[in-house]
């Protein structure tokens, strides 16, 4: 691995784990963390909530707020840690172009789980009606440099997230605690 990891994007579907995940990872790792859904604009969560998937131009906008966020909390000297669904090849490599050493975590699991959960979460702008069109979008990253895949649907949050801590400390730049 030619890059070392900086920061990292906690990614998937929604029901994934990615606000979990994420959480968990900060306390382990001590880094910053980003809740890539307080930036959506209201047109997209209106939209969202409507049972309305978000197309490319949506998505526009926000992403390019997550990289500025990214940006912003790296330049500050912390690592960043941002949960985005990340769904499209596209997205990621606008995410890549924000900041150097930008790696995945890509929580994997099936349809059922992902509409299990999210038909069970309180509080949330996401129906479980949109599941099927995030894995329509989903452009899988394995393969993808710098990305570690996990099994979502079998493993517990704790278990994610230390995976994804021993990973970034065996590639990071400065290793986690």
């Amino acid at each position: 691995m030619s890059q070392p990891i900086t920061a990292l994007v906690i990614m998937g579907v929604a029901g994934c784990g990615k606000s979990s995940v994420s959480e968990a990872l900060c306390r382990l790792s001590g880094a910053t963390g980003i809740e890539g859904d307080t930036f959506h604009p209201a047109a997209n969560i209106e939209k969202m909530s409507a049972g309305i998937p978000l197309n490319d131009d949506d998505r526009a906008g926000w992403l390019d707020s997550l990289c500025d966020e990214l940006r912003r909390v790296d330049a500050q000297g912390q690592r960043p840690v941002l949960t985005c669904s990340a769904l499209k090849h596209s997205y990621r490599e606008r995410l890549r172009s924000a900041l150097p050493g930008l790696g995945f975590v890509f929580l994997e699991l099936t349809r059922e789980v992902a509409a299990d959960r999210v038909s069970h979460r309180p509080g949330h702008f996401m129906p479980s009606t949109l599941i099927d069109s995030q894995f329509a979008t989903l452009e899988s990253p394995v393969g993808e440099p710098l990305t570690l895949a996990l099994n979502a649907s079998t493993q517990t949050v704790e278990q994610l997230a230390a995976q994804a801590n021993g990973w970034w400390r065996e590639h990071g730049s400065s290793p986690a605690v």
